[in-house]
């Protein structure tokens, strides 16, 4: 189903209106609310483009998020030295590395396994 700028709009007031009434999903309404948001995430899918952060960037995000510093990443990274490494785009993430910062730091797994960008980021 293709839909234009103006249905995407007249679908987004009528999902508002539906969540209002949060309708049991076996009533009309409910199943009107399902396909509307099926409209909905087909849109935004065709047209919004979101930025994933580098691995790097995930993990000074997440730091600055929770006003941790680079030794609160020991636990999760091994050493100072290796958090500095990891840091500094000069060693990559091991897979054991990866498992800790998503369980314990909530760092999705598709932002820490991707390639590292080339440019090394401070």
């Amino acid at each position: 189903m293709l839909i234009h700028k103006e249905q995407y709009k007249k679908y987004l007031e009528e999902f508002n209106n539906l969540i209002r009434q949060d309708p049991d999903i076996n009533t009309p309404e409910g199943k009107r609310l399902s396909l509307v948001a099926m409209a909905i995430k087909e849109y935004e899918g065709n047209h919004f483009f979101f930025y994933k952060p580098s691995p790097i960037e995930a993990i000074r995000f997440r730091m600055e998020e929770q006003d941790l510093i680079q030794n609160d990443l020991i636990p999760y990274i091994g050493s100072k030295s290796k958090v500095s490494e990891i840091l500094s785009g000069k060693r990559r993430l091991t897979i054991p590395m990866i498992r800790a910062l998503n369980q314990y730091l909530g760092i999705p797994l598709d932002v820490l396994i991707q390639e590292p960008k080339m440019e090394i980021l401070k």
